[in-house]
């Protein structure tokens, strides 16, 4: 009886010893390596993934097929240098200070990868930053000073800077695998920030792609020829139109001897033709001086449609032919990590820092909180934590990212950070999302293209715009009903009790967020100092 007792005892403490959890070894989690991959100004039209009608970007689709698509991602400031203080900071503009790209970045911000790298990330960045030359946070950098260059491009490094021959977006490629290759630490999770500039203005295609992006022809967008005829003056005076502001060389390569047969003067010359060597210019030249001597002769004929029409061709053809580049190369990335057996742990974005007109409303550029700039695309993968191809249509915003890296890392977010962590939306725990309406602001005018300043919210339904500094005008769009923006319902009769809603949400919203008119004074003040300095 003692025996089997003390069978039965030694049993239960034993069943008792694996089963307690204050003695079990708990398995430790492994921290995800974190790869975000970001474009310059890459309209969400121009993936596959999104829309299939101007080109076919399967590397990048992968990311879609392989985990989620975000369909209504946008930004809370359409401009680049500020977008990137945004996502580094996981704060809008108005309290991280970068309110445009005149102001200067605040390095006493706390960012993102300083954080990862204090809790053992190890950190770097290739490309393009945009702002400042001493990124803090990372480990090595290599990153394009400026706007950088397609051809040829100078990079800031800790060691001082270097010029390194070939196309941008290979280079940017080249310094990231070479990185992962050969002082990646195996022992430490990483961040890598993969910056592209491309595709950027004036929009220089890798010589490869000439041939055949240059013979395409596009579809154009059903609002080419907008004529704004609801909307206030914002829409009316903004200098981004493919017809009057779209220029022949900087931006469609017509070289300056044909201008001068044409009689057409210009304000800005050749950007960054003038960077290559003298292979690379025999290359270019070869196919765009019979696309130049095409253009002079059809000029006499072409009046504002055609010229328009041709305009946007030419436009197409180099924007899309960077973009095809930036394809290649991400897939380059992609093999890499799954060679190397680190997919499975790895957490990888793609996104742009904002969107862009492709010819929308007779426009280029951004800045406008119309769709096309105002929402940027939105890829993300994670094995084992995000379902393969799957859609999500809750409003995130570029401010969101900070805070899911943090989370994604477990590590703690600074309680001033104002996104939220995509974790929830990723595992479809969706009760646990709770933003029904995104903020945005955009300041930086009188300036380059002549984007008034303003400010809104948007909902999955309705945007509510307010213009102001030396106009104070209001727009209402009903996103299901006019999706291309062409009706301001804001005074229509039927939609007054939306427009009182919206307003009460958005000055809820300001205040959420603790932007005020008293800041926009503030920052128009600033601004006219700037200019002035």
């Amino acid at each position: 009886m003692k025996k089997s007792l003390s069978i039965y005892l030694s049993l239960f403490l034993t069943v008792l010893f694996f089963s307690c959890g204050e003695t079990t070894p708990k398995k430790k989690t492994k921290r995800p390596n974190i790869v975000f991959i970001m474009s310059d100004d890459h309209a969400y039209q121009a993936i596959s993934a999104y829309d299939t009608t101007l080109i076919q970007t399967p590397n990048i689709d992968r990311l879609a097929k392989e985990g989620v698509l975000f369909t209504n991602a946008s930004v809370t400031n359409s401009i680049c240098a500020p977008s990137r203080a945004v996502i580094l900071t996981g704060k809008h503009s108005h309290i991280n200070g970068k309110i445009d790209n005149l102001s200067p970045f605040d390095t006493t911000n706390v960012t993102f990868p300083m954080l990862l790298q204090k809790a053992g990330y190890q950190t770097a960045m290739f490309g393009k930053l945009h702002f400042g030359n001493n990124p803090k946070g990372f480990d090595e950098f290599k990153i394009l000073p400026g706007q950088g260059d397609y051809y040829n491009p100078r990079f800031v490094t800790k060691d001082g800077d270097t010029t390194i021959t070939g196309y941008v977006t290979d280079i940017t490629t080249d310094l990231t695998l070479d990185w992962m290759e050969k002082r990646r630490d195996t022992a430490k999770p990483f961040l890598l920030m993969y910056l592209h500039k491309a595709p950027h203005r004036s929009w220089l295609p890798a010589a490869r792609h000439y041939p055949e992006f240059t013979k395409n022809e596009y579809p154009p967008p059903e609002t080419l020829f907008d004529k704004y005829q609801t909307r206030g003056d914002a829409a009316k005076t903004a200098e981004m139109g493919i017809l009057k502001d779209m220029l022949l060389q900087y931006d469609l390569k017509v070289p300056s001897a044909v201008l001068d047969e044409l009689r057409i003067s210009e304000r800005l010359g050749a950007g960054g033709v003038a960077r290559m060597n003298t292979e690379q210019r025999a290359a270019w030249d070869s196919i765009y001086e019979p696309i130049a001597i095409d253009f002079m002769e059809r000029y006499p004929a072409l009046n504002d449609s055609s010229l328009t029409v041709w305009k946007f061709q030419r436009y197409m053809q180099d924007y899309l032919g960077t973009i095809a580049a930036v394809d290649e190369n991400v897939g380059r990335l992609l093999d890499y990590l799954d060679v190397e057996n680190l997919s499975q742990n790895t957490l990888i974005v793609y996104t742009s820092d904002q969107g862009f007109y492709l010819g929308e409303h007779g426009w280029f550029d951004k800045r406008f909180m119309y769709n096309e700039s105002f929402k940027t695309p939105l890829l993300i993968r994670w094995p084992n934590v995000i379902t393969p191809n799957t859609t999500e249509d809750e409003l995130v915003q570029n401010l969101d990212f900070a805070q899911t890296f943090l989370a994604a890392a477990g590590v703690a977010a600074p309680k001033d950070m104002q996104g939220e962590s995509l974790l929830p939306l990723f595992k479809k725990e969706k009760d646990k999302w709770t933003r029904d309406a995104v903020y945005y602001h955009y300041y930086e005018y009188p300036a380059e293209h002549t984007v008034k300043r303003h400010y809104g919210i948007a909902t999955k339904k309705y945007k509510l715009m307010h213009f102001y500094y030396d106009v104070d005008q209001w727009e209402l769009y009903d996103l299901e009903k006019d999706p291309t923006e062409t009706n301001n319902v804001y005074d229509a009769l039927e939609y007054q009790d939306i427009v009182d809603e919206m307003k009460i949400k958005l000055t809820k919203t300001r205040e959420t967020y603790s932007d005020s008119k008293a800041l926009d004074s503030l920052f128009i003040q600033q601004y006219q100092n700037d200019v002035q300095d």
